[in-house]
């Protein structure tokens, strides 16, 4: 006898976009420069090359111009959330102004205008790996404290201006994924082999702080708002039976369950200030920012692509081609044409 499964009534099925994969119209309206549009093939570090218009990235599936049959065809595919974007630039072409462009502004009261035309539910991500490019240059991104602020200007205006359209929010795009990724994820403008843990730990800080902002002026704005944070969560595995190596897999999670630990609970965790004071780093706390990571998100969100192990042994560990934020390929799983070892019992 076959056993069927039916989704739970008001289960949001869906799927995932960011606008800096879809969007296109990189410099249209008034929007400014990400650093996106200066990372043509995904690179994770800072480069030195300018946007052309031989980019292809740079006018992506034109979801600016075409959003609306876009948007149909995902309903016809039965789609109730669409989990998206809003490009900062094109909010806030240089993310230090200090009036919005209204354009921008425009375009995503379409959209959501266009979501609630077929009953989808928005997802709104408010910062997914597309910090713009002059707060990056003329800040270093999210290892300066300005950037708090800068942030929380961005995320009043568009908590205000879709308080009625929007519900759902996610504050970062993978937020742990900082530590492997600093100028993708945090737009700090130094080569990761040159920026020290001080210096990313206290980018980390900012972002944190920066999220629990986004909370309690999301909650003032609109108490019915869901704000959620958002991780890599991949699963980890010893490499062998080795204690040593159940201890690697331990020190690795701590650094994807601080994160959510940290927004979940308000503050930081035992084992994380333990790190921290073995590596030397001292985080500056300004006055408030104890109490402001007190607000706790609603719920935690998160993606998946693949497991992976984690081994002691310095001659095991060589990662892998797919290994997005460290560990060891699995040598009891089969790898995807992306390099992932997919874990479907996970």
């Amino acid at each position: 006898m076959t056993q069927t499964f039916q989704f739970p009534n008001g289960f949001l099925w869906g799927g995932s976009v960011s606008a800096n994969q879809i969007e296109g119209a990189y410099l249209e309206d008034g929007k400014g420069l990400s650093i996106q549009d200066i990372m043509p093939n995904g690179i994770q570090t800072p480069p030195t090359i300018e946007p052309t218009e031989d980019n292809m990235k740079l006018i992506a599936i034109d979801f600016y111009h075409r959003y609306k049959e876009d948007i149909k065809l995902l309903a016809e595919m039965g789609f109730k959330v669409f989990r998206m974007s809003i490009a900062w630039s094109r909010i806030f072409p240089k993310g230090d102004e200090l009036e919005p462009n209204e354009k921008g502004l425009q375009f995503y009261d379409n959209l959501f205008d266009e979501c609630r035309k077929y009953g989808i539910e928005p997802l709104v991500t408010i910062s997914h790996y597309e910090t713009p490019l002059h707060l990056v240059r003329e800040y270093d991104g999210w290892a300066n404290r300005k950037m708090v602020g800068f942030y929380e200007r961005y995320v009043r205006t568009i908590f205000d201006r879709y308080k009625d359209k929007v519900k759902y929010w996610l504050t970062f795009n993978e937020i742990n994924s900082i530590l492997e990724h600093p100028f993708a994820s945090g737009g700090i403008n130094t080569h990761k082999d040159q920026l020290s843990k001080q210096a990313l730990y206290q980018a980390v800080h900012h972002e944190f702080v920066a999220s629990a902002l986004a909370v309690k002026i999301g909650h003032e704005i609109n108490p019915e708002f869901k704000i959620g944070c958002m991780v890599i969560a991949m699963p980890i595995y010893p490499l062998t039976p080795d204690p040593n190596d159940m201890i690697k897999v331990m020190e690795a999670d701590h650094k994807n369950t601080g994160f959510t630990d940290v927004h979940v609970r308000g503050y930081y965790p035992g084992y994380m200030k333990r790190y921290l004071k073995d590596n030397g780093i001292t985080i500056h706390f300004e006055p408030g920012d104890e109490e402001i990571l007190k607000n706790t998100v609603d719920f935690i969100s998160f993606s998946y692509y693949q497991s992976s192990c984690e081994t002691a042994d310095p001659a095991k560990q060589i990662k892998g081609e797919g290994n997005l934020i460290g560990g060891v390929p699995n040598p009891l799983l089969t790898a995807s044409d992306w390099g992932w070892q997919i874990d479907p019992k996970v």
